[in-house]
């Protein structure tokens, strides 16, 4: 298996030789240096907690490169997994928590496309996530694909093969309702056509 390319990054530099020493020796990881952090598939960024300065490194890292972050830091609150994840973090961890076996499962993880927060969080994160559909999607007919619930109705009548005139019938909607529909679809997700909502739709497990 080829060992993960991996770039470390932290305010001072007994943290980032910390995390080095602790990564060189393991066969799965390979530590880059910052001159070659451009080949780098992780990227480590350590920091004492998830403020303004962390946040804009991790920002910058995923601007200049192709790497997933990881964000390793000394306090982690509830709402540092959501302002984390905007920012483009994979993996989180607690310092305290991060024990080179944890920390080169997160890594090769996020190598792989894979997140991970601290058990704690998640659950807290998955209680905030349900508040949210229920308290403010919901009632506005929103989801978290997107789509309002009307389009991601109208996008499965279309892939079942119902026409205009069929799906305004089946919903009680006039027909220029759904093609207004569709066409709002496909203008904010850029797509071409029907066809391409309903295959984009598809796709990304939406219908």
């Amino acid at each position: 298996m080829d060992r993960v390319a991996v770039w470390v990054s932290a305010r001072d530099p007994i943290s980032e030789a910390g995390v080095v020493s602790a990564l060189r020796p393991r066969p799965e990881v390979r530590v880059v240096p910052a001159e070659e952090a451009s080949n780098a598939q992780v990227a480590v960024v350590v920091a004492d907690s998830v403020d303004d300065d962390a946040l804009r490194l991790v920002r910058m890292v995923r601007r200049q490169s192709a790497a997933q972050a990881v964000l390793v830091a000394g306090r982690l609150e509830d709402g540092d997994v959501v302002t984390a994840v905007e920012a483009g973090v994979l993996g989180l961890v607690r310092r305290a928590e991060a024990t080179p076996d944890r920390l080169v499962r997160v890594i090769c993880g996020a190598a792989t496309g894979e997140g991970s927060v601290p058990p704690d969080l998640l659950g807290r994160l998955l209680d905030q996530v349900g508040t949210l559909q229920r308290q403010v999607l919901r009632p506005r007919g929103l989801t978290f694909t997107g789509l309002a619930s009307r389009e991601i109705e109208v996008l499965r009548l279309v892939a079942d093969g119902y026409d205009t005139a069929e799906i305004a019938q089946h919903l009680a909607y006039s027909e220029r309702t759904v093609k207004n529909v569709l066409h709002d679809v496909t203008t904010r997700l850029q797509l071409r056509n029907r066809s391409h909502a309903v295959a984009y739709a598809l796709r990304e497990g939406l219908i």
